[in-house]
């Protein structure tokens, strides 16, 4: 080799180091400006953020810019996020299962077939259970659109249940693990106890039009998916059947749903065409427009299904920006999300609106609430810790927000969603 080759040879690694570096350099940075947001403005985040590895805070920030033509640039912000640091998903696993029902039937693409059909389940097993009509729905009937509007208006169980029973475990996750998703784990259904080969069965189902002809049968299945190995223990003792059980809780057979992944499907659905082709979703325009309305609508607003007060109020479950304030929201502002809380883990996945003052991001976060370290006891500090900071989190952000100099064409800022149910 020359000397003239070698110089070169030196300086492209040269300059490759100093890339590296830089890159690195700009991930610490954008680490620090969410700690740096957070400790300037609350005493009290400062005590969180100095128990983030005991409260396993985990925190998503996206910039968004919107360029000239339309173009959207994205910067991504993260503090103590960690695919390893395992957290109780909660409800949020209920977002990917709503979207991949819809995507579920445009790959079935049978005539007649579409959200609004009639959907009955079936049982087969002592402890399935069936579903022939819908007093929610102002028809009765069972369909894939009521039930998703039920997951995202007020995070219901049973909802979520019923579709997990259309998909079953394979479809679900080896549908996510191709897309990308590859730490998913959603294997079983909510708040019914099952063992974990009773959530592998699931039940049939029956699509029928509105003349009463059978246009799809699934029939009972049993998955035979394998189950990613892992040793998920925490705390240091939990009730079972009313008794105290002194040792670790075990999450090795629990759910699991990463906050990138669902910082990412939170994205992919408010801003499919920045998402990259494998991680799309395959929806039509209709169905993207129908997830992002009822994500963002208030149970108050809902006519079909009715979520009347005091039960139900408007920011029922919108954890980031209101926390557990009942209030009405600004008409202006609206959250696009999916929550979940159990086991003392509080999650909200968001993208956050604000169409008078040309406002928007997306925000992801995770809070542990278990300080006595006991599952199962009802004794979580949702209230105390975990609500205000999802609260405070998400105004320090818009706050931040607001205060920056926007640049490019606001022409092409999302226009208001037609709330009309």
């Amino acid at each position: 080799m020359n000397r003239l080759a070698y110089h070169k040879i030196s300086f492209l690694l040269f300059a490759l180091s100093i890339s590296v570096i830089k890159t690195a350099a700009q991930e610490k940075r954008q680490d620090q400006l969410i700690e740096h947001l957070l400790r300037a403005q609350s005493p009290f985040l400062d005590t969180i953020l100095a128990r983030k590895d005991e409260l396993k805070v985990q925190i998503l920030y996206t910039e968004i810019e919107r360029g000239k033509k339309g173009k959207v640039k994205f910067t991504e912000h993260r503090y103590n996020v960690q695919d390893s640091n395992y957290f109780y998903p909660a409800s949020t696993v209920k977002l990917p299962v709503a979207i991949l029902a819809l995507q579920k039937l445009n790959e079935l693409n049978i005539k007649g077939l579409d959200r609004n059909t009639t959907m009955i389940t079936g049982m087969n097993g002592d402890r399935q259970t069936e579903v022939c009509n819908d007093p929610s729905a102002s028809d009765g009937r069972p369909t894939i659109a009521h039930y998703i509007k039920k997951i995202l208006l007020v995070s219901d169980n049973d909802a979520y249940n019923r579709l997990y029973e259309f998909l079953g475990q394979e479809y679900i996750n080896n549908t996510l693990h191709k897309m990308g998703y590859t730490n998913v784990q959603i294997i079983h259904r909510l708040e019914v106890n099952l063992t974990e080969e009773e959530n592998r069965h699931t039940n049939p189902v029956q699509f029928f039009d509105s003349s009463g002809k059978l246009l799809y049968d699934k029939p009972t299945e049993r998955s035979q998916l394998p189950y990613a190995l892992r040793n998920t223990k925490m705390g240091k003792g939990f009730y079972r059947a009313g008794q105290l059980i002194n040792e670790p809780f075990d999450f090795s057979k629990k759910n699991r749903f990463t906050l990138d992944e669902l910082h990412s499907i939170v994205r992919s659905i408010i801003f499919p065409a920045a998402v990259p082709a494998k991680m799309r979703f395959n929806l039509t325009e209709a169905d993207y427009q129908f997830l992002q309305k009822y994500m963002s609508m208030t149970p108050g607003e809902s006519r079909s299904p009715v979520y009347p007060a005091p039960g139900y109020w408007d920011t029922y479950v919108k954890f980031i920006y209101f926390g557990a304030e009942k209030v009405k929201p600004e008409p202006h502002i609206r959250i696009f999300n999916k929550p979940g809380d159990a086991y003392g883990f509080l999650i909200d996945g968001a993208y956050v609106v604000d169409y008078e003052n040309k406002v928007e991001f997306l925000l992801s976060a995770v809070i542990h609430c278990n300080n006595d370290s006991i599952y199962n006891d009802d004794k979580y500090e949702y209230k105390t810790v975990g609500l205000p900071f999802m609260k405070q989190l998400g105004r320090i952000i818009y706050n931040y927000e607001r205060t920056k100099v926007r640049k490019g064409n606001t022409v092409f800022f999302p226009q208001m969603i037609n709330y009309t149910d």
